[in-house]
């Protein structure tokens, strides 16, 4: 299956809801105005947020006063062509260039996806032949450290672990420390993704932020926040949360297979502006791909 496919498929619940609303209101009569607000309705149930969709349907609402909607089609083209625009901006890849080791640091709360992330972006690095090193930063969880083993011997990547209730940031600068005496192009490293209280979690990424980068210059190079699609709102306040504690450098969209909250990246590119690098769209490990804005918008109408 391919990438477009992919994304088609994990945007069904969000695309069917939006297209039954919209083709339920139309039924061949003439497009009124109050057929907008059951297209906001729509969009706010995708949980796009209310400023999005009033950005969305305000540009809407331009085009049919301007004769260019007529149509239940012309009505879907056009939320395509908004939609593409709005995400054009937050569609960028990872730049890894010849930074040397790359630390990419990850985030998000527990029960996201964001060890089989690392799993899943380490395969295509590991795919691109390079030399990528675990982190086992989130000490206060026994099981988050087996299960980053699990996949570090399924891929057969290198791994830094310390014993549980370690000190994340140490664990941290000894990985940092090692891939640069073992030559590794790729630094991944697993953090918490909830300690006492919200303000304790910040510090500690805040920490192992300051200390990385005393060892390599600029570490880390990629705060990645993973957030679940079937948060949908929630998800976005996560990421709000993250952003204004570290100042995340890109995102990544989980379990978007089967939601139909498919809708809450849009306040992420409309609010945030925070690029997307990756969606996952399936538990296999070639179901995480990079996130495209036509083909996202696509999807979401077609």
């Amino acid at each position: 299956m391919g990438f477009f496919e992919k994304i088609k498929n994990g945007l069904t619940k969000t695309r069917d809801q939006i297209k039954t609303k919209i083709e339920w209101i139309i039924q061949g009569k003439p497009i009124e105005e109050d057929a907008f607000d059951e297209i906001e309705e729509a969009l706010i149930l995708a949980d796009a947020g209310l400023d999005t969709t009033e950005l969305l349907v305000g540009a809407l609402k331009e085009k049919w006063k301007r004769g260019y909607i007529k149509t239940v089609e012309d009505i879907k083209s056009s939320m395509k062509e908004e939609v593409q625009k709005l995400l054009a901006p937050i569609e960028a890849p990872i730049a890894v260039n010849d930074t040397k080791p790359f630390v990419i640091l990850t985030l998000g709360v527990n029960g996201v996806g964001k060890t089989t992330t690392i799993a899943k972006l380490a395969s295509i690095y590991l795919g691109d032949k390079k030399k990528v090193l675990f982190g086992a930063c989130d000490t206060f969880r026994a099981a988050a450290i087996e299960q980053l083993d699990v996949w570090a011997k399924r891929l057969n990547v290198e791994m830094v672990r310390h014993a549980d209730g370690s000190d994340p940031a140490a664990v941290a600068f000894d990985t940092v420390k090692a891939a640069k005496s073992r030559g590794s192009d790729i630094v991944f490293l697993d953090t918490a993704g909830r300690l006492h209280t919200k303000a304790n979690l910040m510090e500690e990424m805040k920490k192992i932020h300051r200390v990385i980068s005393k060892e390599v210059e600029n570490a880390p190079h990629e705060i990645l926040l993973v957030v679940d699609a079937t948060n949908g709102q929630n998800a976005i306040a996560q990421a709000k949360a993250f952003n204004d504690a570290v100042g995340i450098s890109g995102i990544v969209i989980t379990k978007l297979d089967g939601t139909a909250k498919g809708g809450f990246i849009l306040p992420i590119a409309h609010l945030l502006k925070i690029p997307v690098r990756y969606i996952g769209v399936g538990e296999k490990i070639d179901d995480l791909i990079p996130f495209n804005a036509k083909d996202f918008a696509e999807a979401m109408f077609d």
